[in-house]
């Protein structure tokens, strides 16, 4: 059975490694068939070819896409480009692909979309989602209830449908938080491996990252807790099981 890839960026290990664990168990995915890349610290092989995992599965993490390129470190312009540089073979080929926030905006640049910060940032906490008609008629999301939370928190996002993509699920804030390219092809605003420990974990880590107030940190977690917040994880379950 063919592995999946997972490509990781934040830089640092305890957000990595937790966002790492959740996306195995969120998914239903053993340790052996994960191949696991931290971009931060180790470059793609040159030989990597993504036909032939079962899957590539990317995380988030506190780089932008929008940013302008003197606005970048040398990390992240490095890690936007090794990412970048799968893409043309995922899209060309429909190899199945599950961006997880960074993930849409990454996809949104390749497909020449527009990416930014002005219009549907949204602070840390949850999203109002709604499946779409192409939504509910998707294989991916076919047991998720209409409506549900999800755990959010970006300064950019998509700002219109690239050319060949398939909206799936809005929100009122943000309106493409779930888009499909071809039929494999995926990308979520929200994080589909988030619950409210995971969420907890990262506010106390990201608190100075400029994603809130600092002294918002308290009642961001009062929120993370008392949230119902269990249905995107169905998503990573899904994809792991349609496609490995």
């Amino acid at each position: 059975m063919k592995r999946f890839l997972i490509l990781q960026l934040r830089p640092e290990a305890d957000a990595s490694d937790a966002e790492y664990a959740a996306f195995l168990q969120k998914g239903g995915l053993e340790e052996a068939r994960a191949h696991r890349i931290r971009l931060e610290r180790e470059a793609l092989p040159q030989t990597l070819d993504p036909a032939e995992y079962a899957g590539v599965i990317v995380g988030g993490g506190p780089g932008c896409v929008s940013d302008a390129a003197d606005e970048k470190s040398d990390e992240h312009a490095r890690i936007e480009a090794a990412v970048l540089s799968l893409m043309p073979r995922i899209t060309d080929r429909d190899i199945p692909f599950l961006g997880c926030c960074y993930g849409i905006g990454i996809l949104g640049k390749h497909l020449g979309g527009t990416v930014g910060k002005g219009r549907y940032g949204e602070p840390v906490g949850t999203a109002d989602c709604t499946l779409t008609g192409a939504g509910r008629n998707d294989p991916l999301l076919a047991d998720l209830p209409a409506r549900f939370n999800a755990f959010v928190g970006h300064k950019e996002a998509l700002e219109d449908l690239p050319a060949g993509c398939t909206h799936l699920i809005a929100a009122p804030n943000c309106p493409y938080q779930m888009v499909r390219y071809g039929r494999n092809v995926y990308a979520t605003q929200f994080h589909p491996e988030a619950d409210a420990a995971g969420f907890e974990d990262r506010i106390n880590i990201y608190k100075h990252h400029g994603y809130f107030p600092p002294d918002t940190a308290a009642d961001l977690i009062a929120m993370c807790r008392a949230a119902d917040v269990h249905v995107p994880e169905l998503i990573l379950r899904n994809f792991v099981q349609r496609f490995g």
